[in-house]
């Protein structure tokens, strides 16, 4: 089953006063979610202040999933790949099409910048969680959620990460994002659930008015870790 908001089905545009208003216009486009059932993942930073919103609409659990990308050495902003934390597990995504351009040593290339990332992704986990347990995702109808998509390379790698998680099912959620870029995620995921579409997309920011950076003492605050 996949559902999508009704902006992203006619292409109409939406403002959000900041993270909170899009975390509730998220939630209301999420009406028929088994509740019972559902576990909301935030990508850190800036998803967890929506997906709290959402979580809390629902009366589900909140947890983070968190995700370093594997940029290729000069280039980071092109990504080899990369890694996730999903439930406790840390899996690692490769991006073939890239690592076959990226030279006769992109393997090992990839193997050494992945493991400066899973240094950063264990800090941040800690640093998030407090020593409090990952839920676990598996037999759960997950909803990831970021503060938008314009790329989707970091919700892509969230979405692979949960293959070999055993969820019951994958929503992708967010208040924004371009349509190129969900239709992509319909093929990836049971379903994608977006606000607003607007046309052109420059960025995800233009659909906030405020777009404050989140803080890792926000992340922790939300996930009732400090």
């Amino acid at each position: 089953m996949r559902y999508t908001g009704d902006a992203y089905a006619g292409g109409v545009t939406r403002k959000f006063r900041d993270r909170e208003d899009a975390g509730k216009a998220l939630a209301t486009a999420l009406t028929d979610v088994d509740v019972g059932n559902a576990i909301v993942l935030g990508l850190p930073r800036g998803g967890v202040p929506v997906a709290a919103v959402v979580a809390k609409a629902l009366g589900a659990p909140l947890d983070v999933v968190v995700v370093r990308k594997v940029g290729v050495p000069g280039h980071a902003e092109l990504a080899m790949g990369a890694i996730a934390s999903i439930a406790g597990e840390v899996v690692t995504v490769r991006n073939e099409s890239v690592l076959r351009g990226a030279g006769s040593d992109a393997l090992l290339r990839f193997e050494g910048v992945a493991e400066r990332e899973r240094t950063e992704l264990e800090r941040r986990q800690e640093l998030y969680r407090a020593g409090r347990e990952p839920l676990r995702v598996a037999g759960k109808d997950v909803i990831l959620v970021d503060d938008g998509i314009a790329t989707g390379s970091t919700m892509r790698a969230a979405v692979l990460a949960l293959d070999s998680s055993d969820a019951a099912s994958v929503t992708v959620a967010v208040p924004v994002g371009p349509a190129d870029t969900l239709a992509e995620f319909e093929t990836l995921v049971d379903r994608v659930v977006c606000v607003s579409v607007p046309e052109p997309f420059w960025a995800v920011g233009q659909a906030y008015d405020d777009f404050t950076q989140t803080s890792d003492d926000e992340v922790r605050r939300l996930l009732g870790a400090g």
